[in-house]
């Protein structure tokens, strides 16, 4: 039977949602040029799309999750949408967090802000109309729209007034989805109210409880919770907190698709095993853990079960929640390991590593940057379980054998060359970025002295006075493409002549183009414009026409930030013929899109993970070495790519050595 109001054919007489013909997209702006930051918005799309892919919860396959941070045009962000919609046939999910805007002019429309919106300047927005078309134009069985901005309830309120709006609440005109049958709205706050993000380390408020209830359920509830019963429970915990605003989540329901199973509730039901179970405890330590809740449930029930809690958070003291899990909506921390900080091996001190190579699955080179240069042999171990073991260096040599000067070596970048014949020996070849010089050299790892000549090195890039770089701030990163055709150097810092943009730093990367162990020529320049304050640390190669950047940053009593982005390059200009680009238009820069930011990775409960110095996670460090893996074909993570980061500790006791394995999603 379907509810009153419920047109024929309508999604009402569905049952619960398919998940293998469902689509989602979720678009965040937490990046604007004009209008106040969002940080919050970053943490929505990553903490959203974990419960939605999450199969003890609702479980939308990987491949039919899209998230859309920061969409630079309407076309951009009305267009995933649409790509989504011709996806799902079951139910489309849509949600969007950001800024949201009003024109007083223009009661009738909401505005969804883009990353350069300007206030007052609807032209510079999305109205709510082309949202509300794209929805409407799906053939899914059902539509559900999440909104999370200011004045998100403005979506529901058609051509009314602010305030007969304000008096009808979610008694919205009908006009307001008119044309959408079978779908359900919710907005994260009314038409004339605004939408709170107090924390920037947290989720915006509505989502942060939205994302509450799918990951808690609602005690007491039923096995399965419509949309309905999300919504409820997303409002009464959004009463129960002290906003410094009043803000209250609306909702329209068109052809009862409110009322359908929509979610597991997890206060009752357990979900069924996760895809990536935990190791199975020891049989003595489930006999313990078993010994131990039969003992408070006997200890509780004695003295009236004040006794059961306190146990529980014995049994957490002793076994502490590790670190690891998803950091960003395409990336997840699988592990870390400290097991190479203040090692010695042949004497000589494990420090100062500055850049990675992978010579095969779980091997690796690691370069120090310190006096003399070495190259450091590593056995990663499992990337679900690091523990790095490191193995007598390579110490790096002039042509003529003797052991580097140091004003003659800094090394920052390095490539290990897949079918390079390096010297007379036909050994194997590596090549080495220096920040000093700066240069890049080939280097023979069975002598460790130099072969042939310097790569050429185009006179701007060089340190001042004979070029326009940075002492300091030269070649810090150094990658090839996967056939060695193609080698990628970025500068750290920028040219004097090139500057940066409201703190931005302006960079360049320069290609080379050649063959492995045999000459390579300069080819042209790209301009890369990295985050406030940020310097690139570390390039790697993530496909023929892609690359990975590794931004750093540290600021004394704060710490430091990591962060990666991927760096599409096809089609993008070459600025070998500019001298300066500080006054280049925004098109002729690489355009990036974050994977990762290394803050946003669980450290697990308080102490899990060590730190020597101040940081906002403690699973921040140094970062300068990068290595990216080939992708996994089975298990849990088919598909994804292995990521290897490894810290600099410069020799000091107040850093660590640390290395971490990451699995990333990269765009296709």
């Amino acid at each position: 039977m379907t509810s009153p109001g419920t047109p024929s054919g309508s999604p009402g007489h569905l049952g619960r949602i398919d998940p293998a013909r469902s689509a989602c997209v979720l678009i965040g702006v937490d990046a604007y040029t004009e209008l106040e930051p969002l940080r919050s918005v970053r943490r929505n799309l990553t903490e959203l799309e974990a419960v939605l892919a999450d199969e003890g919860i609702l479980g939308i396959p990987e491949n039919r999750i899209k998230t859309v941070p920061n969409p630079r045009s309407a076309a951009e962000l009305v267009g995933s949408i649409r790509a989504a919609a011709e996806l799902a046939t079951d139910t489309l999910i849509v949600y969007y967090a950001g800024h949201g805007l009003l024109d007083w002019e223009d009661e009738e429309h909401l505005y969804l802000t883009l990353p350069d919106s300007v206030m007052d300047a609807p032209e510079t927005s999305v109205p709510d109309s082309y949202i509300r078309r794209a929805i409407r134009d799906s053939a899914a069985e059902r539509r559900v729209l999440l909104l999370d901005c200011c004045y998100s309830g403005r979506f529901l309120q058609g051509e009314m007034s602010a305030a007969d709006a304000a008096d009808q609440g979610a008694r919205a005109s009908g006009k307001a989805l008119e044309g959408m049958s079978g779908a359900y709205v919710m907005t994260s706050s009314s038409g004339t109210r605004k939408s709170l993000a107090p924390d920037p380390k947290r989720c915006t408020v509505f989502t942060e409880e939205l994302v509450g209830v799918l990951r808690e359920g609602v005690p007491k509830g039923p096995e399965m919770l419509t949309l309905h019963g999300v919504f409820e429970a997303v409002r009464e915990r959004m009463a129960r907190r002290k906003l410094p605003q009043q803000q209250e989540p609306r909702v329209r329901d068109d052809g009862g698709v409110g009322t359908l199973p929509f979610v597991r509730n997890l206060a009752v039901a357990p979900p069924p095993q996760a895809q990536e179970p935990a190791p199975p405890a020891s049989p003595y330590s489930r006999r313990r853990l078993w010994m131990v809740t039969a003992g408070a449930l006997a200890l509780g029930v004695i003295a009236g079960l004040t006794v059961v809690p306190r146990v529980a958070d014995w049994w957490q003291e002793r076994n502490p929640r590790p670190a690891g899990g998803v950091c960003s909506a395409r990336a997840k921390l699988l592990s870390y390991s400290d097991a190479l900080d203040k090692q010695q091996v042949s004497g000589e001190k494990v420090e100062g590593l500055s850049a990675l190579a992978l010579t095969g699955p779980t091997d690796a080179w690691a370069l120090t940057d310190n006096h003399p240069g070495r190259i450091f042999p590593l056995r990663l171990g499992a990337a679900t379980k690091l523990a790095p073991q490191v193995q007598r260096a390579k110490t790096l040599r002039t042509p003529s054998r003797g052991t580097a000067p140091s004003q003659w070596f800094d090394g920052e970048g390095l490539v290990v060359e897949r079918s390079g014949k390096g010297d007379k020996t036909g050994d194997r070849t590596v090549l080495v970025a220096s920040e000093t010089g700066p240069a890049i050299r080939r280097f023979s790892m069975t002598t460790g002295k130099q072969v042939g000549k310097d790569l050429p090195i185009p006179p701007q890039l060089r340190a001042r006075p004979k070029g326009d770089a940075q002492a300091g701030r030269t070649l810090e990163s150094l990658a090839a493409s996967a056939d060695g055709r193609y080698l990628y150097a970025a500068m750290e810092g920028p040219l004097a002549t090139d500057g940066d943009a409201r703190g931005r730093n302006l960079l360049r990367i320069q290609r080379y183009r050649g063959t492995p162990g045999g000459a390579y020529e300069l080819d042209r320049q790209y301009a890369y414009k990295t985050g406030e304050g940020m310097y690139v640390a570390e390039l790697a190669t993530a496909g023929d026409d892609r690359l990975l950047a590794l931004e750093r940053q540290y600021v004394a009593g704060i710490g430091n930030t990591i962060r990666i982005y991927e760096v599409p390059l096809q089609g993008a200009a070459s600025v070998d013929e500019n001298t300066a680009l500080y006054d280049q238009p925004s098109d002729v820069f690489l355009q990036s899109r974050l994977l990762v930011d290394l803050a946003d990775c669980p450290a697990g409960d308080a102490g899990v993970v060590p730190t020597r110095n101040k940081q906002l996670n403690p699973l921040l460090q140094n970062v300068e070495g990068m290595a990216l893996g080939e992708p996994w074909t089975t298990g849990p993570d088919k598909g994804r790519r292995p990521l290897y980061l490894v810290s600099d500790d410069n020799g000091s006791s107040e850093q660590i050595t640390r290395v971490y394995a990451l699995s990333v999603r990269l765009d296709r």
